[in-house]
């Protein structure tokens, strides 16, 4: 049965320019170790000036609400805890940019996903020039952004990423997207952290548009024997710095960026 489109759409720019998609990452969040239990340094790519130290980075696609207080400090633990760069491109840079309120029609949110997917090819582009990156990365996202991240696929002839976390996005079929588009590789190392009730992807919400769904990415990750899938009873949406989260997410980098 389909669902009823009671959301809302803002703003008109469907695609980006050269000039959108650079701006996206010369004002991209960036924040820089100085060692572990050292305040990080928050600047962007083209502000950051002369760099000595390399670091593993994640490349991290931020969600509907842009560069929020929830996702700078998790870049900031990443950063002080871990020793461990973040690159968050900012999709609000972009003038009138399509914006939405669910539930909305699958082609809009296709061509802001297309968008968004668009923002982390460009910045893996990047960031292999970059003079703070140590040759390894992580592709990461979180709802919105979550959906960027489990799509990406290095440019051809790129670098790959190491491996991939998303949160609070199921990577199942659902009224977010006409097809989940999962570019898990075979044994890819994937991280998964959701809420069993997440609002937006959990089977209790009502427009999910989907009733054999999991909530969770059950069939996207159950044959990836590098997978790790953690399940949080009764978490909110937003749930970066639960500190779950954070177990997880340090024992998965230092498996992958020891």
């Amino acid at each position: 049965m389909a669902i009823e489109l009671m959301g809302k759409l803002t703003g008109s720019v469907r695609e980006h320019t050269p000039e959108t998609l650079a701006r996206t990452w010369n004002e991209a969040l960036l924040v820089l170790p100085q060692g572990k239990g050292t305040k990080a340094v928050m600047t962007t790519p083209s502000q950051v000036g002369d760099v000595s130290e390399r670091y593993p980075v994640v490349l991290f696609s931020h969600g509907s609400s842009g560069i929020t207080p929830a996702i700078r400090e998790f870049a900031l633990w990443l950063a002080e805890a871990l020793d461990v760069a973040t690159v968050i491109p900012d999709s609000t840079k972009t003038a009138d940019r399509l914006t939405y309120t669910s539930p909305v029609a699958q082609d809009a949110y296709e061509a802001i996903h297309a968008m968004r997917s668009a923002e982390l090819r460009y910045a893996s582009e990047k960031l292999v020039s970059a003079a703070w990156f140590d040759g390894r990365y992580v592709v990461a996202g979180t709802s919105e952004g979550g959906v960027a991240a489990a799509r990406f696929r290095a440019p051809a002839g790129r670098q790959s990423e190491v491996g991939k976390m998303i949160f609070s996005w199921s990577c199942e079929p659902n009224y977010f997207v006409a097809a989940p588009d999962n570019a898990f590789e075979k044994n890819e190392p994937v991280l998964s952290v959701m809420s069993l009730n997440d609002k937006y992807f959990g089977v209790g919400n009502a427009y999910l548009d989907n009733p054999k769904a999991y909530g969770y990415p059950h069939e996207a990750l159950k044959d990836n024997a590098h997978a790790a899938l953690v399940l949080l009873p009764e978490a909110p949406h937003t749930l970066l710095n639960l500190v779950q989260t954070h177990g997880a997410v340090a024992a998965f980098l230092a498996r992958l960026f020891s």
